[in-house]
This record gives structure tokens, sequence and C-alpha cells, in this order.
């Protein structure tokens, strides 16, 4: 729900169980809605009598929010640990080039860390 209100940038329950591609009913798609805007994640606004929700966490925030508590809950905070599952992914088929990129940012991180 929250991919498809960053990809649109605002919509209504209706649109959002639109776009959903294994959408649940239109009951719990509010219902999820109501717990999202209860914990700040989206807010709504009411135009010609419906809410159209819209988040309110920049993706990036989100993004970076999700992907710690992944790391705390399922890999006991060990970022080797979860970089270690993601290459092990059979969709992690990494190009050359993608492995020359995610070592130069490891050798910045350990300069970063160096530096400290």
């Amino acid at each position: 729900m929250m991919d498809i209100l960053y990809q649109r940038g605002r919509a209504t329950a209706q649109e959002i169980l639109e776009a959903m591609p294994d959408p649940p009913t239109y009951s719990a798609v509010r219902a999820k809605l109501r717990v999202l805007e209860e914990k700040g994640h989206v807010r709504h606004e009411e135009e010609a009598l419906r809410y159209v929700y819209l988040p309110v966490v920049a993706r990036d925030s989100a993004r970076k929010s999700a992907l710690r508590h992944m790391v705390t809950t399922f890999f006991a905070g060990s970022v080797q640990d979860t970089v270690a599952a993601l290459l092990d992914l059979p969709a992690s088929k990494l190009k050359g080039e993608d492995l020359d990129r995610i070592a130069a940012m490891i050798e910045q991180a350990k300069k970063e860390g160096e530096q400290r």
C-alpha cells in the first residue's frame, strides 16, 4: 500500500485497492490505512466526501527505518549476516559492475570508519 502511495503521491482507498495485484477486501484496505495513519506513516485529506491518503514519511526515511527493523528483527543486528543473506538469494545474480559498485561502497565505509 505504501508503494502505491509513494508511486502516485496520493490515492483513495479504492484506488489503492484497484492497484494491488492480489487485493484484500475494501474494508481491510481501509483498516490498514487507518493503522498507517495512527502510526504517522500517512495522513488523509477530505475531497468530495472521500478520504485521499498521502505518505507522511519520505520514501528514503521509510526505507531506512524498515531496513533497520529487518536487520534487528531477523539478523540480531548483524549487518554482515544481512548482506550474506541478500547475496545468497537466487534473485541476486549480481553483475560485475554491481559487485564493483558494492566493493567501492565497502571501501568508502572502511575509510570513513578509520577516520572516526
